[in-house]
């Protein structure tokens, strides 16, 4: 065998050990995509972009991609070639959702079109699985809503609308329907959306073809009395869904039954050490690659929350607390190949880099902090 030949087998076989094992790919390159607060006290100006390499690693470079108004959620869709950012205009205005460009060698982004959220306080939105719909949450009205993405990335006019109904447990704090959160399921069927408000999971049938939302049956998922759902997250194995209480500070294990769409509560476990007892509200959450941890945000705390998944139970455990070195934790990231955590501090304006432990899940800061005016939010897209 020739040696170009060896060296191309050897490189094969490095990158599937490395994706089995969640180890980084000499030379995994990516862009880093920052959503912020452009209003009050924030020095920013829209959405950042910087530069992410498994071999350093070190966030890198970072400049202004797009200047627009509190992009405060961003997300990509599964080509990597669009990016789409809600626009959290202040009082009662209706929000926006953008949509831009990627240029793949470059990073930058070339603004496509904005259209009306169809509610006010956009916060949340993802793409789903086939690439042909954008989905938002509209925190300060309570609804969701669908926008159907063009061949050029642009969006159209709102396909799918609902407005969310219903008491609250909690008038000072919840106040009535506050959409925080919609996702698609795995099998792209089913979108949910939790309300944090509502201390309901919201499930609705998903026809992605159409860009439609129609109920579900049982419509949704309830959750205890002022728990205050915000995000969720897919186990990768399906099976299994993780929400995220901002006002409870917990989190809720759930089964999946992915053929009808239905939630059945299994656990709910505090992100908090016993000892702690000032304020706090929780905000982000991600399940690892593998599916072996869990993490969760703590804003007060001002920590990572890190579990591990039962293999075969989806249960969690806790493994260890993390100060994010920040204060408010809005968001965080963790790098595709599984080996790195970006946690983005709102009110201290830094992003910090940790590195997990493949075996463990464990979080070890890498020393590597960049300081972005009031970030909110953190998405990786590979580098071409």
């Amino acid at each position: 065998m020739r040696f170009d030949e060896r060296m191309r087998n050897y490189l094969s076989l490095g990158a599937l050990f490395a994706a089995m094992f969640c180890l980084p790919v000499p030379g995994s390159e990516y862009f880093v995509y920052i959503g912020t607060y452009t209003s009050g006290k924030s020095n920013s100006k829209g959405i950042y972009v910087g530069r992410f390499n498994t071999a350093a690693p070190k966030l890198s470079q970072v400049s202004l991609a797009a200047q627009t108004g509190n992009p405060s959620f961003l997300a990509v869709d599964p080509s990597h070639r669009f990016l789409y950012a809600v626009g959290e205009t202040p009082g009662r205005e209706e929000g926006t959702v953008s949509a831009y460009r990627i240029a793949r060698k470059t990073g930058k982004l070339a603004f496509l079109n904005t259209v009306s959220a169809r509610g006010r306080g956009p916060c949340h939105l993802s793409v789903d699985k086939t690439g042909r719909n954008v989905l938002i949450a509209n925190y300060s009205s309570g609804s969701v809503a669908v926008f159907p993405i063009r061949q050029d990335g642009s969006l159209g006019e709102a396909s799918a609308f609902v407005q969310h109904q219903g008491h609250v447990a909690d008038p000072k704090r919840q106040g009535g329907p506050h959409a925080h959160c919609i996702e698609t399921s795995p099998d792209n069927r089913f979108a949910l959306a939790t309300d944090l408000g509502l201390d309901k999971v919201f499930v609705y049938r998903f026809d992605a073809a159409e860009g439609t939302l129609a109920p579900n049956d049982p419509p949704f998922a309830e959750l205890s009395p002022r728990s205050g759902p915000r995000h969720l997250a897919f186990h990768p194995n399906g099976k299994f869904t993780y929400v995220i209480n901002e006002i409870a500070s917990t989190v809720t294990v759930f089964s999946y039954n992915a053929r009808r769409g239905i939630l059945s509560t299994l656990q709910t476990v505090s992100t908090l050490p016993p000892d702690f007892h000032s304020e706090n509200s929780t905000a982000e959450i991600q399940v690892h690659p593998s599916g072996k941890f869990l993490y969760g945000s703590n804003r007060g705390h001002d920590s990572i929350a890190v579990f591990r998944i039962d293999p075969l139970k989806g249960t969690l455990h806790l493994v260890e607390y993390v100060p994010t070195q920040g204060r408010t934790p809005r968001n965080f990231s963790i790098e595709p190949t599984g080996s790195y955590l970006l946690a983005a501090n709102q009110d201290s304006g830094n992003i910090v880099v940790f590195r997990i432990d493949p075996r463990t899940g464990k979080l070890s800061a890498t020393g590597d902090v960049v300081e972005v005016s009031a970030p909110v939010c953190v998405t990786f897209v590979p580098a071409g």
